[in-house]
């Protein structure tokens, strides 16, 4: 099983981000992952700042599915109940993760995954700068390729 890591929503609302991300994900260095509650939550975002987006972010979503093989994740929504973060709104992240089995959750909101509820799961929030710069020590040809 390749290494597996989930996206959250914050991470996908920026495009330049997002783009990036994706582009890494179709590596096949890792496996990166989400849910239809994530897209609906950067998705909403979104469009609440620029709802000029709205008529092309359907197309969006498909394409990222589309480009990342087995990307979404699903079956995690009873986890959900059982799980304590700082941000109840945040626990279908984690419960992602686990369902995954990924060991990172790719976040800008570090302080809403706390390693003492995470660390019981082999799980670690890592900010995408730091998400892709190991990618970068790990894989410079690879991923200078993809970008």
């Amino acid at each position: 099983m390749r290494f597996a890591v989930i996206y959250d929503a914050c991470v996908l609302y920026p495009a330049p981000l997002r783009d990036l991300l994706i582009r890494l994900a179709t590596t096949g260095l890792f496996a990166a992952r989400w849910t239809d509650q994530i897209h609906d939550e950067w998705i909403r975002n979104l469009i609440a700042k620029r709802p000029d987006l709205e008529p092309q972010l359907p197309r969006t979503r498909q394409l990222m599915d589309k480009a990342v093989e087995d990307s979404l994740v699903t079956g995690h929504e009873p986890l959900i109940e059982g799980l304590t973060l700082p941000d109840p709104d945040d626990r279908h992240v984690l419960a992602a993760a686990i369902r995954a089995g990924a060991q990172l959750i790719i976040t800008f909101n570090l302080k809403d995954f706390p390693s003492t509820t995470l660390d019981s799961f082999g799980i670690e929030a890592v900010h995408p700068d730091a998400f892709i710069l190991q990618q970068m020590d790990l894989h410079e040809g690879i991923v200078i390729n993809k970008v």
